[in-house]
């Protein structure tokens, strides 16, 4: 980690200082989505050089690299060889009123984690469901139709829906592991589902998506249950960054 370096070069409104006691490419990445979606940074500017954002913040260029990186995932800037990193899309401005403060870049990794995680337990609940396995998920799936139909979050109802399928693996570290995500699986949910209840036509979209891995799962066809969940999730990570 490097020392701060004087300067009298004004830098842009909005950035704060890097908390020591927490994860700096973290802190970083945050920093740079709250000026994205602040439009401090708006669609087509130029990010400060990597030596610029690492004199202004104190940190290393690995640091500055590792927050980039994070941003390229998730699809909100490009980089240009030789020309520099470019803001490309701008989340609403709900998403930082939200997203957890301080955990925006573990909610995006967990839906990266559970794009795996959740595909390989809807192959498996595919292959191995049973009648009260399916009965189960069946049940979860209505649950959901009555949180769409009543307008609600419905986080809870949810999480029951993709906890049935885990358990229709028959295998309790899939359980074992949503529980060890809960949080960030939680967050990450309410986030997605809060940003969709603004469109009628956005939750039955999403539902859309929900009947399609249960199909899935009833025809015990493992590949399309893995291709309908994967694709869910996916969705679902796209459109809690969506464009404003």
């Amino acid at each position: 980690m490097t020392t701060p370096l004087a300067t009298t070069r004004p830098e842009p409104p909005g950035f704060g200082p890097l908390r020591r006691s927490a994860r700096l490419a973290d802190q970083l990445y945050e920093q740079i989505v709250g000026q994205i979606v602040g439009g401090v940074l708006p669609e087509g500017e130029r990010l400060p050089a990597e030596a610029r954002l690492c004199e202004m913040f104190g940190v290393s260029r690995p640091v500055v690299r590792e927050a980039i990186f994070r941003l390229q995932a998730d699809g909100l800037v490009m980089t240009r060889h030789g020309a520099g990193t470019y803001v490309v899309k701008r989340p609403r401005d709900e998403f930082l009123r939200l997203a957890p403060i301080g955990a925006m870049a573990d909610l995006m990794r967990c839906y990266e984690l559970r794009i795996a995680l959740e595909g390989e337990a809807a192959a498996l609940a595919a292959q191995r469901q049973t009648s009260e396995t399916m009965a189960e998920i069946e049940a979860a799936l209505a649950e959901l139709d009555n949180v769409v139909a009543a307008q609600q979050v419905g986080v809870d109802a949810d999480q029951h829906f993709h906890a049935a399928i885990a358990r229709a693996t028959q295998n309790g570290l899939f359980i074992q592991s949503l529980d060890a995500l809960s949080a960030h699986i939680f967050a990450g949910m309410h986030v997605a589902r809060s940003l969709s209840l603004s469109s009628p036509e956005r939750l039955r979209v999403v539902q859309g998506e929900h009947r399609a891995i249960v199909a899935a799962i009833r025809a015990h066809d493992p590949e399309a249950a893995r291709t309908a969940m994967r694709r869910h999730i996916d969705n679902a990570r796209n459109r809690i960054l969506a464009g404003a």
